[in-house]
């Protein structure tokens, strides 16, 4: 899970695998494999950093 930031100010967590696509229109949209949408405080690029750390640490937490 990644944790983000809703407009309003409230924190949300997402499943980083079920991001489909990041964009920004000048709202960072995060859209979900479901068609779900959020937008959200965070960058483009601070999404895509967010769920690269997140699939580090998954790999290293179940690497055998």
């Amino acid at each position: 899970m990644i944790e983000v930031t809703r407009l309003n100010g409230s924190k949300l967590l997402i499943n980083a695998e079920l991001v489909e696509f990041v964009e920004e229109t000048p709202d960072t949209v995060v859209s979900l494999i479901d068609g779900k949408k959020i937008i959200v405080k965070e960058s483009r690029q601070d999404i895509k950093n967010l769920v690269i750390l997140y699939k580090r640490e998954f790999m290293s937490n179940n690497h055998i």
